[in-house]
C-alpha cells in the first residue's frame, strides 16, 4: 500500500505517485541517474513504476540508451522510449537532420497518461533542459508536456483520483549552478507548474567550497527545497548497491532518508 495515494500531485513519505517530469538545468547533470534513483526507491516501497523517455538523441538503433540504464539500475521498472535520433543534438534539431518525424508534446502526454493507468508512478525523463524543443512545427517543449498533463483534469489513474504532474529539477553541484537552477525553476513556475524541489545529480566525493555553499544557497535562490544529492559515480553500481545509495541520498519527500547534514 502506498501512503501517498489519495493526495493528488504531492510527494509523500513513501515517495512520489502520479507523474513526475524529470528535467535538468542542462545536459550532463545526472538526470538519468536521478530518474533511476527515484524509481529504485519507489520500487522498494512496492510501487509500480514506469519510466518514459520521450526522445533519445546521440544513439543509433539497437544501441542501449537511457532507458536501458534505468532498467539496469532499477530492475522492475517498465521502460518506454518514443523516438531516437543519431545526432547528439536537441531533439527537434536531431529529428530534422535525420528526416524522421519529431515527437510532439501531445504524443508524450498521451504515452504518460496511458502508463499512469496501471502504474503508481510515471517518471518522464526529458532531454536537456525544460525549454529544449522536442519539435518545431508546432513548437513544443517538455514544459508543454507538463502543461498538457496538468490540464484540464490531471493524469488519470486506475482505481484512484486523478493527479497533477510535478517537475523535478536536476542540477549540478558546483560553481554556476545557482543561476541555472533558479532560471529553470522560475521557468517551470511561470507556466503554472509545480516544482517540488531540486536534486543534485552528481555530488562529488571531495566537494569544493562552492558545492558546499550551494547546499544552503540552492533553496534560497530557487524557493524550493533541496531533495537530495546523488553521489557522482553512482550509475556504475550494481542494482542492489544503487538502491541502497538512492535511499540514503534522496530526501523523505522522494521516499528516502537523506538530509543535508549527511554530506
Amino acid at each position: 500500500m502506498v501512503c501517498s495515494r489519495g493526495s493528488p500531485g504531492v510527494l509523500g513519505s513513501r515517495g512520489p505517485a502520479g507523474v513526475v517530469i524529470v528535467t535538468g538545468t542542462g545536459t550532463g547533470v545526472g538526470k538519468t541517474v536521478v530518474t533511476a534513483a527515484v524509481a529504485a526507491v519507489a520500487l522498494g516501497w512496492g510501487q509500480r513504476v514506469a519510466v518514459l523517455k520521450p526522445v533519445q538523441t546521440g544513439v543509433e538503433p539497437g544501441e542501449p540508451g537511457d532507458i536501458a540504464e534505468v532498467v539496469r539500475l532499477a530492475p522492475g521498472v517498465t521502460g518506454r522510449e518514443l523516438a531516437r535520433y543519431p545526432d547528439p543534438l536537441a531533439p527537434a534539431t536531431a529529428a530534422r537532420r535525420s528526416g524522421a518525424p519529431a515527437v510532439t508534446p501531445v504524443a508524450v502526454a498521451a504515452a504518460a497518461r496511458q502508463l499512469a493507468l496501471d502504474h503508481d508512478l510515471v517518471l518522464v525523463e526529458g532531454a536537456g533542459g525544460v525549454l529544449v524543443r522536442l519539435c518545431d512545427d508546432p513548437p513544443g517543449t517538455l514544459a508543454d508536456v507538463a502543461r498538457l498533463l496538468a490540464a484540464p483534469q490531471g493524469v488519470p489513474r486506475a482505481g484512484g483520483r486523478n493527479r497533477l504532474p510535478v517537475v523535478l529539477v536536476v542540477t549540478a553541484a558546483g560553481l554556476g549552478t545557482l543561476n541555472h537552477t533558479a532560471l529553470t525553476v522560475e521557468a517551470v513556475r511561470a507556466r503554472g507548474l509545480a516544482c517540488p524541489g531540486v536534486v543534485v545529480g552528481a555530488w562529488p566525493a571531495s566537494p569544493d567550497l562552492a558545492a558546499r555553499c550551494n547546499l544552503a544557497d540552492l533553496p534560497l535562490v530557487t524557493g524550493v527545497p533541496l531533495l537530495g544529492a546523488v553521489p557522482d559515480g553512482a550509475g556504475g553500481l550494481d542494482a542492489a548497491e544503487f538502491a541502497a545509495v538512492a535511499r540514503r541520498n534522496l530526501a523523505p519527500a522522494l521516499g528516502g532518508a537523506w538530509h543535508t547534514s549527511r554530506l
